[in-house]
């Protein structure tokens, strides 16, 4: 390339001036920034959601897949657990309380019943001890045989971690984009411009 043709792309890239490319860097880095973290501050309050629909009993399903789309379709939203986590980010504490209780309730409820059927068939089995002493024994088999054992509920159900994408088509990935390509520009420019410059000399 000839000093005529540097010259002529030195005419060309002049006009671009070094600030208008730093202020719409500065610009879209800045609104990246804010949407990023307004990005965050609605994953925090649709967390929270779903921790007060988890305490209170109410639509956690739906405050979950809330929670989740959001997660999914944004940048800066992680809840990952990571890999030194020890627990989930996402863990319906009252959900799972509720259900050990019921459960707890359930065997409760039907050993109460199972006691009875066994006093009931005890006695017509026994009907001449008035004294209950072979009652007893006949009781503790017929309850061991038909006893009813409490179900463990599997935790691992109601622990969640969403995993947010590394860009996302929204306000804050297209921000992020532009500032990285202004920024590519401006050192493109800035350096361009002093090596033709020199070389044009």
């Amino acid at each position: 390339m000839d000093k005529k043709q540097l010259h002529h792309l030195w005419t060309k890239i002049r006009p671009i001036k070094v600030w208008y490319l730093l202020v719409l860097f500065v610009v879209s880095a800045a609104v990246a920034v804010l949407a990023l973290r307004q990005n965050n501050l609605t994953m925090v309050e649709l967390r929270q959601a779903v921790y007060t629909a988890d305490e209170q009993n109410k639509d956690v399903e739906g405050a979950l897949q809330r929670l989740r789309s959001f997660v999914y379709g944004h940048m800066n939203t992680d809840l990952s657990a990571g890999d030194e986590a020890v627990y989930p980010p996402i863990q319906l504490k009252y959900t799972y309380q509720r259900l050990q209780e019921a459960e707890k309730a359930r065997v409760q409820q039907d050993s109460s019943a199972i006691y009875t059927e066994a006093q009931a068939y005890c006695e017509q089995q026994n009907a001449t001890d008035f004294s209950g002493r072979n009652r007893v024994p006949c009781i503790e088999q017929y309850v061991s045989q038909r006893g009813v054992k409490e179900k463990t509920i599997p935790d691992a159900m109601y622990k969640f971690d969403f995993v947010s994408p590394s860009w996302s088509p929204d306000l804050a990935g297209f921000s992020v984009v532009f500032a990285v390509i202004f920024l590519i520009l401006l050192l493109a420019r800035i350096v361009l411009g002093r090596l033709l410059h020199r070389l044009t000399k």
